[in-house]
């Protein structure tokens, strides 16, 4: 469902409208509800946020409400709106806590990762992670993270390798995350091949 569609059913369809409120992505969507006349809400629902507010707010007060609600709301999701240079900061900084000090020489995300959770070339010292995790929480993110930047000490699987990995203390709780993010995403897409190991 795109942001700002109203609802034709659910729990908020009685009592309650849609309308769209403009606001920086992450997409917001207010709903208006006669029921409510003092309690507000919001949460993510897919890749966008919706706020419920009494139908009685209005102007400034409204917009106020809604704005400090969604951006408290995104902090809770905060990879939707990561670019490539926060990334690479985040690399930097994972390499240098967990990884001697490992660095790439660049790392983005790409829509092209549909079947890995990223990637690495050694011999360029390039990551890309799948747009996927921009959706999974922080810490599993870094766990990807920790695993590609790994591949930059050592190209295989090995031993070695893996005790790299386990440097990061939820690099086990990450890959059990992983597995039934990646059974849900194969359920809504109807693809059930499991993403490839990173």
């Amino acid at each position: 469902m795109p942001p700002y569609a109203p609802h034709a059913a659910g729990p908020h369809a009685a009592g309650e409208d849609t309308h769209a409120a403009e606001h920086s992505r992450p997409d917001v969507e207010v709903r208006t509800s006669t029921r409510r006349r003092k309690t507000v809400a919001a949460y993510w629902e897919g890749d966008h946020i919706v706020v419920v507010v009494p139908a009685h707010l209005r102007g400034r007060a409204l917009a106020t409400t809604v704005d400090e609600l969604a951006r408290r709301v995104e902090r809770h999701r905060p990879n939707l709106t990561l670019g490539d240079e926060a990334l690479h900061a985040r690399a930097v900084a994972l390499g240098h806590a967990y990884l001697d000090d490992i660095r790439p020489a660049s790392i983005r995300w790409s829509s092209r990762q549909q079947k890995r959770w990223g990637s690495c070339d050694p011999a360029e010292r390039t990551i890309r992670i799948s747009e996927r995790l921009r959706h999974v929480p922080g810490w599993v993110l870094d766990a990807v993270i920790v695993h590609e930047l790994a591949h930059l000490l050592d190209a295989s699987h090995s031993a070695r390798f893996r005790g790299l990995v386990d440097r990061y203390p939820r690099s086990a709780d990450a890959s059990v995350f992983l597995e039934g993010y990646a059974l849900g995403c194969a359920c809504a897409t109807g693809d059930l091949q499991e993403p490839d190991d990173t």
